[in-house]
């Protein structure tokens, strides 16, 4: 177990460096903040990968990728920013079986979402909380999470405040054909698979009528569904899966099986028309209303 203690970064190339393919979460001290970094050294242990965590002070304004970030340095918020990555280090150490971690740190000067933006690209995912401390734009869908969801490079996970779902709980993913939801389903099985619990895959679509049309509908959501999962049950023999294909609105459907679930998949974008999951939409909808983890299954470019 390293223990790696990192100097203040000025954020301008989105931190000090950190361990390739690393599990990435956002500190600020909230208690989703807290949450997200149990989930986090819970998945870095699984995934037998780095941690690393980053607390950008976020004292000034991101003005976009052509004029950067202006930054106003305050000692106080250096401090604190100190504080709760300490607090976190605790946390994600107590969280996962003792010698199982290796931690790092980063605390950068600007604004949170385009330093934790910039390591999205080379982590293996970003987690953040759903919500955060809103002073400064210091907040972990807060703004910044928010933000990061449509600009995360690698996959990225927003966890919610309330207690973790049970371990044995299934991973639900959902799927609507498109290619970002064949990713989807991928990093579903992958998650399924370090945990050892079941995938259930849910398709459900919108029919404008009733009759002969919407069997047709019916049949050709079973035979999406079934090319969307062709091959994982050879690479993972040991993952069950459960189908729900179903009339009913995505959002609506998705919520419910997440209700005993400890983790939903959706992809970064989805098609129209059987099953739209948007970040606009459905995506969004999930985010927004799930009681637990949420992971947007976005793939390196």
């Amino acid at each position: 177990m390293r223990n790696h203690r990192q100097p203040l970064s000025d954020g301008t190339g989105g931190g000090t460096a950190m361990p390739a393919g690393a599990v990435v979460v956002g500190v600020d001290g909230s208690a989703h903040a807290l949450s997200a970094v149990r989930w986090a050294a819970e998945e870095a242990a699984l995934q037998h990968a780095p941690l690393h965590l980053v607390h950008a002070i976020g004292t000034g304004w991101d003005l976009g990728p052509r004029l950067g970030v202006v930054s106003l340095r305050n000692q106080a918020y250096h401090d604190e920013g100190a504080a709760a990555l300490a607090a976190a280090e605790l946390v994600a150490r107590r969280t996962a079986e003792p010698g199982t971690l290796d931690v790092s740190i980063d605390l950068a000067w600007p604004a949170p979402a385009p330093v934790l933006a910039k390591k999205s690209r080379t982590a293996r995912r970003l987690v953040v909380g759903s919500r955060g401390m809103d002073a400064f734009d210091r907040a972990l869908l807060g703004s910044v999470s928010s933000a990061l969801v449509r600009r995360s490079v690698c996959p990225i996970v927003v966890i919610p405040a309330a207690d973790p779902p049970s371990r044995d709980r299934p991973v639900v993913v959902g799927v609507d054909g498109s290619a970002a939801s064949v990713r989807a389903v991928e990093v579903a099985f992958e998650e399924a698979a370090t945990r050892d619990v079941e995938v259930v895959a849910v398709l459900a679509w919108t029919a404008p009528g009733t009759g002969a049309a919407d069997l047709e509908t019916a049949e050709h959501a079973q035979a999406v569904l079934s090319e969307c999962l062709a091959g994982h049950a050879e690479k993972y023999p040991q993952v069950r899966v459960r189908r729900v294909v179903a009339e009913d609105a995505p959002a609506r459907r998705l919520l419910q099986e997440s209700e005993n679930a400890q983790l939903v998949v959706v992809g970064s974008r989805g098609r129209r028309g059987l099953a739209e999951f948007t970040l606009g939409s459905v995506s969004r909808a999930v985010l927004d209303h799930a009681t637990v983890p949420v992971l947007v299954a976005r793939q390196h470019s």
